[in-house]
């Protein structure tokens, strides 16, 4: 998990900046609507819709919004989205898996993988890279909110598999308890910071040379910038040197 943190902590040195809140905005109402389409349009009866809620509200993403992409669906109002998982390697040898959610296929294929292949990666087929990861549930908590000691009882109690506090306390349980274990710790702690599913690199690649490791995070911040492209996610490993050469301002 230690190289996916400190990758996650690099992507965002810069914050939060205002030009690209309307972008965030419009990926944050997207899965709300898609969650909403897939079950129902009541977060007390549908998890994914009420982790997407959740983790709209840690962005401070409006309320008239989420009611808004909540209508939408209920509605059924607006174009029909596929969820979509891409997989390849960027520079390095690091494998990529980038979550989409798209209503053309055949746009965003292309896209995808011509920014692999402008970065110095390639795309590869599906489960290609997936089977180097886990797919699992993470809770993230300020570490004002508990001990470490404390919220590593707590989240054992909870049902989660691990709970590290580096900056944060990161919350790991098994991707079909996120809710159960996020109902319980919020029942002791509060409405977490986020709640999500992620994809935990069970193996690592160390990259030690800072050019790669360069055009890996451009690779990244590219797709990032996609408006069909969720969430990116990768098994990176930066040294020390590397990462504070990306990072200068921490």
């Amino acid at each position: 998990m230690a190289g996916h943190s400190q990758f996650k902590n690099i992507m965002h040195r810069k914050g939060r900046q205002d030009k690209m809140r309307s972008k965030i905005f419009s990926k944050l109402s997207r899965e709300i609507t898609v969650a909403a389409k897939a079950g129902i349009p009541d977060p007390s009866a549908n998890a994914r819709l009420r982790l997407a809620i959740q983790n709209a509200r840690a962005e401070n993403l409006p309320k008239d919004n989420i009611e808004r992409a909540i209508k939408k669906a209920a509605g059924n109002d607006g174009e029909n989205y596929d969820s979509v998982r891409y997989e390849g390697y960027g520079p390095a040898g690091v494998a990529v898996i980038v979550e989409a959610l798209t209503d053309n296929r055949a746009r965003t294929a292309p896209v995808v993988r011509s920014l692999f292949a402008k970065y110095g990666g390639n795309m590869g087929e599906s489960g290609s890279v997936s089977f180097m990861f886990a797919k699992v549930g993470e809770i993230v908590y300020p570490l004002a909110k508990a001990s470490a000691d404390a919220m590593m009882e707590a989240a054992i109690e909870a049902g989660a598999d691990d709970a590290t506090s580096e900056g944060s306390h990161t919350i790991i349980c098994a991707f079909e308890s996120i809710n159960e274990v996020s109902t319980a710790l919020a029942a002791r702690f509060g409405e977490a910071e986020s709640v999500k599913a992620i994809w935990k690199p069970n193996v690592t690649a160390p990259v030690a040379e800072f050019e790669k490791a360069e055009s890996l995070m451009k690779l990244v911040d590219a797709l990032d910038e996609d408006d069909d492209v969720q969430n990116v996610f990768t098994n990176a490993e930066f040294s020390d040197d590397v990462a504070a050469k990306l990072n200068p301002e921490e």
